[in-house]
């Protein structure tokens, strides 16, 4: 695979699932796929300390954390047969149970998909600099950590 340029993988607020649907749609054409998996993060209604959270806001230094979303899609690609990968990521205030993160990955195979998408999910929550700050109902905030 060609080296690619880094992309901007940030979406303004939630992820639609039109969004999400005509991401797959385009991948119609492209018959040398035989599997795609995606994995879909969504907003959770957690109750912390008693109160419950409405939403998560996104921030990030975007270059870098730009840099890093392409690292890790770089490394994918050359560790797995894949075909493609695509990787977004809310910025602003994403409500509970809209999505977060979307990563599709495609590959002529399915065990290649699997292993892929796990692997670039965890290296995301692990290394990205994306930060979120817990809105909650009585609207005070809490910077979320991630487990």
């Amino acid at each position: 695979m060609e080296k690619q340029k880094v992309k901007n993988v940030f979406v303004q607020g939630a992820i639609t699932p039109d969004f999400i649907a005509k991401s797959i749609a385009h991948h119609q054409s492209k018959t040398q796929i035989g599997a795609h998996d995606i994995f879909l993060g969504q907003v959770r209604a957690d109750q912390i300390d008693g109160k419950k959270v409405e939403a998560i806001e996104y921030s990030a230094y975007e270059e870098m954390a730009n840099l890093k979303f392409h690292e890790i899609r770089e490394a994918a690609f050359k560790r797995f047969d894949l075909s493609c990968m695509h990787i977004y990521h809310s910025k602003g205030i994403v409500k509970t149970g809209e999505i977060c993160l979307f990563v599709f990955v495609s590959s002529p195979h399915r065990k290649e998909v699997f292993e892929a998408l796990h692997e670039v999910v965890e290296e995301i929550k692990e290394q990205v600099p994306v930060f979120g700050k817990e809105l909650f109902e009585d609207d005070s905030y809490q910077w979320k950590v991630n487990t």
